[in-house]
């Protein structure tokens, strides 16, 4: 199974090439620009912070971000040690500079996108909310395939890494906050 998930991965970054456009690697590098360090989450997290309503979820943003960090990018990436595919590319076939962190499984900016758009989801936002939300995330995660800076199978897993880690969160921050007593407080 695994011989089969590599070529499958090794098939897709040998052929992403093939789509590659001007105005395309443009949206695309924006997109992962966007996931850098989870910058556009922590904007999309002021924002729930600062409408009363949301302000709970805006708290529970910020607890599934850390968490998936703390999986992704301090556990997995370390004890997992998969080399970013771009580190076989010549300097001219890449879209983008290489990424500081070294290991590429899971994807940190698809886990981390996901994480938050779960949380979101979940907490019943409106569909002209969480939508907007969840195209970015799907976005963001083909990006870093389409930039050749992660494996299909990175972004793949990042996306259940989050959606796992958005949901432990609401489940943890429920249990040592209760939303009534917080709302009760304010």
């Amino acid at each position: 199974m695994f011989a089969r998930l590599k070529n499958l991965d090794d098939r897709i970054f040998d052929n992403i090439p093939r789509i590659h456009r001007p105005a395309i690697n443009k949206i695309m590098v924006t997109a992962s620009k966007l996931g850098n360090a989870g910058i556009v989450w922590w904007y999309v997290c002021a924002m729930f912070l600062i409408i009363p309503k949301w302000r709970y979820s805006g708290l529970v943003i910020i607890f599934s971000i850390g968490l998936t960090s703390l999986m992704g990018e301090g556990i997995i990436k370390h004890a997992v040690k998969r080399l970013r595919p771009c580190s076989k590319l010549e300097e001219d076939d890449k879209l983008i500079n290489n990424p500081r962190a070294f290991y590429s499984f899971p994807s940190g900016h698809t886990a981390s996108s996901f994480s938050v758009t779960t949380v979101i989801i979940l907490s019943r936002c409106p569909v002209y909310v969480f939508l907007p939300i969840l195209m970015l995330s799907m976005t963001i995660g083909f990006s870093r395939v389409y930039l050749r800076v992660h494996y299909l199978t990175d972004v793949v897993v990042g996306m259940f890494l989050g959606i796992a880690c958005g949901v432990a969160s609401i489940m943890l921050f429920h249990a040592i906050v209760p939303q009534d007593l917080f709302f009760a407080v304010q």
